[in-house]
């Protein structure tokens, strides 16, 4: 069976090397320019639609100039099942003012009228699958995203299912991996993936913590010996000294429920977009301090 599993992975048809680098690609054109500068990346997510679209543009276009390096956004869904409430809200109340698949990717649109800021769409499958997998990845290429990260499709499950097997060669997929995640697994993960691999630094949903999760130094370490590609570390980074702490071990830190929660704080302030990118912007000097 861990053969048959195997192969599955392998036959999904992701970029066909996911370690080499695509200059047209604006993740790994961010990527490459960190490295050559010698700097590490911040990736800052935000649920699209919250508090609605409109707010989500200026969001993207006061991020980028805080220093953002990547930007995610949230597919807002009914049944998050990997957030925690913070992220869980925000996904609410972007459903309720009104937020789908297609006015997202026009937001987009909208983004890139004036920005060449890397986007992924951190989404789970539901929402895809009904808007249909194929066109899906047309629409947002066409729309300027960079790449999609499906938190609850693992690869070798999309191997079985032929409407799940539709690529496109403008769009990455990112691959998540856990502490828990075995290296061989890691490594089947991994090559079928592109742009960045991001890398979960505790158990349990999205939220900010207290403290930064332990051992990131010796899960990083394992990671890279079976990739290339750039190491992204998220879950429950919150403050900048984590941000820093976290920005030791890896290529990227990746920030969201403390920024949707500013979102939510502020989300009735005149000001949102720039009260929300002045604390982001302490969190972007601590990762570049590094």
């Amino acid at each position: 069976m861990a053969g048959l599993a195997s192969e599955a992975i392998a036959s999904f048809a992701s970029p066909p090397v996911p370690d080499a680098m695509d200059p047209s690609n604006r993740i790994d054109a961010a990527f490459a320019r960190l490295k050559a500068e010698g700097r590490k990346g911040f990736v800052a997510y935000v649920t699209a639609g919250d508090p609605n679209l409109d707010a989500t543009v200026d969001l993207a276009l006061a991020l980028e100039q805080a220093g953002v390096d990547i930007l995610e956004l949230g597919v807002p869904f009914s049944d998050p099942l990997a957030d925690g409430i913070v992220n869980q809200l925000a996904a609410a109340r972007a459903l309720a003012a009104g937020t789908t698949l297609s006015k997202l990717l026009e937001a987009v649109r909208q983004i890139r009228r004036t920005s060449e800021l890397p986007i992924v769409l951190f989404t789970y499958l539901n929402p895809v699958y009904m808007f249909g997998f194929e066109r899906f990845l047309g629409d947002a290429a066409k729309a300027g995203v960079d790449g999609a990260l499906f938190l609850d499709l693992p690869p070798d499950e999309a191997a079985c299912h032929e409407e799940l097997r539709a690529t496109s060669a403008a769009l990455k997929m990112i691959r998540l991996v856990a502490p828990t995640t075995p290296i061989e697994r890691v490594r089947e993960i991994a090559a079928t993936g592109g742009g960045f691999l991001y890398v979960i630094s505790r158990e349990g949903v999205t939220g900010e913590q207290t403290e930064l999760a332990t051992g990131l130094a010796e899960q990083a370490a394992s990671i890279r010996a079976v990739t290339k590609l750039p190491l992204a570390i998220g879950f429950g980074i919150s403050t900048p000294e984590q941000a820093r702490a976290a920005a030791q071990h890896a290529d990227a830190v990746v920030v969201g429920s403390a920024i949707v929660k500013r979102v939510g704080e502020f989300g009735a302030a005149p000001d949102l977009a720039s009260r929300v990118a002045e604390f982001v912007r302490l969190l972007v000097q601590a990762v570049k301090s590094v």
